[in-house]
């Protein structure tokens, strides 16, 4: 495990790489608004991810690297993900396919940025689709403007709602809450089968 601070628009971010022995690709995973990269479900993936080959990236947001709890507008999040994405494609990731993914409000940058940051795939676990009772006030279209192949690892419990499956967009439920803490081991088994079969065509 390798630790790399990241020069981005609005401070600096920081970067924890973890290596798997022959990577195939890489994947990028966001922290949620108030938690860190040492979330249950973020671990458990960054381990479900190198076992199929592919290195992980955990990144953490200059207002983290900071000491800042308030999450940052979503403009300046998105902007220091692109240059966070940017640099580790050109010096660490050389030539490797990106996957963007995150856990809630991490799950909406990678979601915003798919596009511009030219991801092959995206990872989104515990979207956040609305805010707990508020289903008027949906975050959905972030998700369906994603044009790659998308998985969603979402608890049935989750009050922040259930996204739809769709168009190259698959939706996982496991049994917990937004925490996605109750059953890890399903989360991770849901995204090292997911990753292999995606960048099967890739290899």
């Amino acid at each position: 495990m390798t630790r790399r601070q990241v020069r981005t628009p609005h401070g600096p971010a920081r970067a924890e790489l973890h290596s798997a022995p022959e990577g195939r690709a890489a994947l990028l995973l966001g922290h949620g608004a108030g938690g860190g990269i040492e979330a249950p479900d973020l671990v458990a993936v960054t381990w479900a991810a190198r076992d199929v080959g592919v290195h992980v990236a955990l990144v953490e947001q200059p207002y983290r690297v900071a000491g800042r709890r308030a999450p940052a507008p979503a403009t300046q999040l998105d902007a220091a993900w692109l240059a966070v994405a940017e640099e580790l494609g050109e010096h660490w990731f050389d030539g490797l396919p990106l996957v963007f993914g995150g856990r809630s409000a991490g799950a909406r940058v990678a979601c915003r940025t798919a596009r511009e940051g030219q991801a092959v795939a995206v990872l989104c676990l515990a979207f956040p689709v609305h805010p707990p009772g508020r289903p008027e006030k949906s975050r959905h279209a972030e998700l369906d403007e994603v044009d790659v192949p998308t998985l969603v690892v979402q608890g049935d419990r989750d009050p922040f709602g259930r996204p739809r499956a769709g168009h190259l967009r698959e939706v996982v439920t496991v049994p917990g809450d937004h925490a996605l803490s109750a059953d890890v081991d399903g989360v991770a088994r849901a995204v090292g089968e997911w990753l292999d079969r995606v960048l099967r065509p890739l290899d």
